[in-house]
């Protein structure tokens, strides 16, 4: 008889995070991986034509994604990311609560 093998583990990346009702409005419910809620994200600015023109690293948020991002102002796009990290939680921590 064989030896199992270890069970690989998930990557963070992977692990369903819950999402905070604000971002919700514009990825949808989660839980989901980091990745999809990323994903989603940019789906969202590109389709709302939200990323400046000339400079690509550059968002300029419309009235949901300010709620979320706490600026109506532009924003670079990894101090976009810092400020979506807050939007979300590990499922098991939101559970715990």
């Amino acid at each position: 008889m064989a030896a199992k093998e270890p069970a690989k583990k998930q990557s963070a990346l992977m692990r369903p995070v819950q999402i905070s009702a604000t971002l919700a409005e514009i990825i949808g419910n989660g839980p989901m991986p980091r990745t999809e809620v990323t994903k989603r994200l940019w789906e969202y600015i590109k389709k709302n034509k939200l990323q400046d023109p000339k400079a690509k690293r550059m968002i300029n948020p419309d009235d949901k994604l300010s709620k979320v991002l706490g600026t109506r102002s532009q924003i670079d796009m990894f101090q976009m990311t810092k400020k979506v990290s807050a939007h979300i939680s590990d499922v098991a921590t939101a559970a715990a609560r």
